[in-house]
């Protein structure tokens, strides 16, 4: 009798219009990991550009470009601008928040967004910033707010960089 009525139960279920999620709580195992959200795609993407730029900014610096910078500071010049994209990246990755089970469930480290180019140039960290801040811009619509105010800060702060190179 026991073994009639375990099997009955999923004939039970679908008769009434219950599927098993339904009847048992918790996320559905046999579905696999659940899908990232649009916001944390979006999140991910903006965090490895920061990433790639601090690469940029970290080849510049080693190659002391600063001395290619107009006179006034420029021994600090680009030092600044990095230690600014890294508070970039810290605020970025505290944003996200990937659900347990999900795919990068961990933020990447700053090591991990590929190679610098071998020579780095004031005029491409200028097209970089002009790249970076005029692609946040263009990703406003389509996020939540708060994540819009904060892609809208960095690509403000990106603008001012262009301008501290020289553009």
């Amino acid at each position: 009798m026991l073994a009639a009525s375990a099997a009955a139960l999923p004939v039970l279920l679908a008769t009434a219009g219950c599927r098993s999620s339904d009847a048992f709580a918790g996320p559905d195992p046999l579905a696999g990991p659940p899908t990232l959200s649009p916001d944390v795609v979006t999140l991910k993407a903006v965090i490895a550009a920061e990433q790639a730029m601090i690469k940029l900014y970290q080849a510049a610096v080693n190659a002391n470009l600063a001395a290619t910078l107009p006179s006034t500071g420029r021994e600090r010049v680009l030092e600044g601008l990095l230690a600014q994209h890294r508070q970039h990246l810290g605020r970025l990755q505290a944003r996200l928040v990937v659900p347990s089970g999900s795919p990068s469930e961990r933020p990447s480290s700053a090591t991990s967004a590929g190679a610098a180019p071998a020579q780095v140039t004031i005029a491409q960290l200028r097209a970089a910033e002009h790249t970076s801040a005029a692609d946040l811009v263009r990703r406003l619509v389509a996020v939540q707010p708060a994540l819009a105010q904060l892609f809208a800060s960095i690509a403000a702060s990106d603008a001012t960089h262009v301008v501290a190179l020289g553009g």
